[in-house]
This record gives structure tokens, C-alpha cells and sequence, in this order.
């Protein structure tokens, strides 16, 4: 979690608590117009609690991004017919291999940009590997011929991604409305680099082996 909605979401917790407490007081000594106020600023509080916490379990697996990073390394190897295998090297070492049916290497990855308001609580631009999939260049082949595609990205309860599709709520803080994807020819084999920028994903030659 990073400091300030650390910060925040303990000062949300702390000011929610207090609240309550003055809110109970007031109604105890039959303060009731300002036990009620207490109250609601109370639940004002517990809900801005919330949502920190919600955005912080909603943005595990997303790697924050000030400049072009290298994501993933990758290395193809054509099989007989339209088939090939791909090796990635994701960025903490892992190793995993692929065996994809098309032309072409595809990958996409999630983009989460955030707004000014929800940077001074210390969130940046991030991304998420979504997926890894074979291509086939004739559009015709892409309808008939056998698709293989797998999952990238965590699982978990919340997806920031998901949530700001899904809920105006989150509107004002991030702008999840695309993804980012690209795609290179496996039909010789080779070795890239994936980088990804605030701008999106793109696919380099590289000496991996």
C-alpha cells in the first residue's frame, strides 16, 4: 500500500471511531440533532475507509510505471504447422512456456492511468499483464482455425480494472477505459523484449536466450 492512502485510509479509521464515539455521547445525553450529525460523518468516514482498502487489495499484481519498463523477455520456437512455443521471463524471474497455435505472438496487458486527486495519495500510472495468445495474420484464419489463449494476470477479489468498468464511483480516480496490446510475427522464431510505457505495450528484438 502506498504511504499517503496509508496514511489516509488510518486517518479515515481513527476520525470514523471518533465520530461514532461522540456520535453515541450525544445520544446518550439526548443531543440528538448532534448525535445524528456524529453518526453521519461517522459513516462518511467508515465508507472513505473502504474504499482505500478496497483500491489497495483491488491493485495487487499491478506494477507501478514512471517510464518505459521492460515487462517480460520472450523467446519463440516454430513447431510443425501453425504452431509454436513461447519461453517468457517475466520481470521477478518466473519462467513459464507456452504452447500457442498461430502465426503470431500476442500479448495485453491492463493500463490503470490515475487522476490527479488519487496521485497525491501516491498512485501512478501501473499496468497488469492480461494475456498471452497465438495470432493468425489472415483474419479468416482468425474466425476457423484453432484459438489458444492464457491468463496472465492474478487472481483476486478485486480488479481495479474491472471496478472502474463497472462502477462510476471510481470514475473520478482512474481511467481504466483501455487495455494495450501487441503482436510479432513467430513464424521463424526469435528472441524480444516486451516494454511497457504510460503509452502502452511494445515488442522489441532482444539477445534472451
Amino acid at each position: 500500500m502506498p504511504q499517503p492512502i496509508m496514511i489516509a485510509f488510518f486517518l479515515s479509521s481513527i476520525l470514523c471511531l471518533l465520530f461514532l464515539i461522540a456520535g453515541i455521547l450525544s445520544v446518550k445525553r439526548r443531543h440528538f440533532i448532534g448525535g445524528t450529525a456524529s453518526l453521519l460523518l461517522a459513516i462518511v468516514f467508515l465508507l472513505l475507509g473502504l474504499l482505500f482498502q478496497v483500491t489497495t487489495a483491488a491493485i495487487q499484481g499491478y506494477r507501478a510505471l514512471t517510464y518505459e519498463e521492460l515487462a517480460a523477455e520472450v523467446k519463440t520456437e516454430p513447431l510443425q504447422g501453425e504452431r509454436f512455443i513461447a519461453h517468457v521471463r517475466f520481470f521477478d524471474g518466473r519462467i513459464e512456456v507456452y504452447e500457442l497455435a498461430g502465426e503470431e505472438l500476442y500479448i495485453d496487458a491492463h493500463i490503470l492511468k490515475w487522476k490527479p486527486v488519487a496521485n497525491f495519495f501516491g498512485l501512478h500510472t501501473a499496468y497488469e499483464l492480461d494475456r498471452i495468445a497465438g495470432r493468425y495474420t489472415d483474419i479468416k484464419d482468425e474466425k476457423m482455425k484453432e484459438r489458444t489463449v492464457y491468463k496472465l494476470s492474478e487472481e483476486k477479489i478485486f480488479d481495479m480494472f474491472d471496478l472502474r468498468r463497472r462502477y462510476s464511483l471510481f470514475e473520478p480516480l482512474v481511467d481504466a477505459e483501455y487495455g494495450s496490446a501487441t503482436f510479432i510475427s513467430a513464424r521463424k522464431g526469435g528472441s524480444f523484449e516486451l516494454h511497457v510505457s504510460p503509452t502502452g505495450l511494445l515488442i522489441r528484438n532482444s539477445n534472451y536466450k
